[in-house]
């Protein structure tokens, strides 16, 4: 199925579906078995549900992090090869990242509009005629 602004959204359901729900879910039960019952044990168990949460959310984070820049790498390259000229520094990494969906056909005006016109995210996006998909990032 190809890409496009209805459906580019994408979830990992192993993490989105599974991970975070059973996590919270677990942190929630865990709290309330402390307030019915405030021991060491209970307070640990606390602790421990706390934790995966931390380390699941900022895994998410890291990964995410490290997929942003090799975007704006990509995006960067992508524009000098097109134009000769380095990406315009005006630009935020949200609307890097949004352009990445543009083909090269449009890419460049697009890029343009987006610096003149202060174009959002969401704008951006709204703005590709012809998609062009990001299957990898999750």
């Amino acid at each position: 199925m190809s890409q496009n602004y209805q459906n580019h959204k994408r979830y990992y359901p192993l993490f989105h579906f599974f991970t975070i729900p059973l996590t919270v879910l677990g942190l929630g039960l865990a709290i309330y078995a402390y307030v019915a019952i405030p021991t060491i044990i209970t307070g640990l168990i606390v602790l421990v549900f706390f934790l995966i949460a931390i380390v699941a959310l900022m895994a998410r984070m890291f990964a995410l992090k490290a997929q942003d820049r090799a975007a704006r790498a990509e995006e960067k390259l992508r524009y000098f090869i097109l134009s000769g000229k380095s990406l315009p520094t005006d630009l935020k990494l949200g609307q890097i990242l949004a352009l990445r969906f543009a083909g090269d056909e449009e890419f460049l005006a697009l890029v343009d509009r987006a610096v003149t016109e202060k174009l959002s995210v969401d704008d951006i996006k709204k703005s590709i005629k012809n998609w062009r998909g990001d299957y990898h990032r999750i």
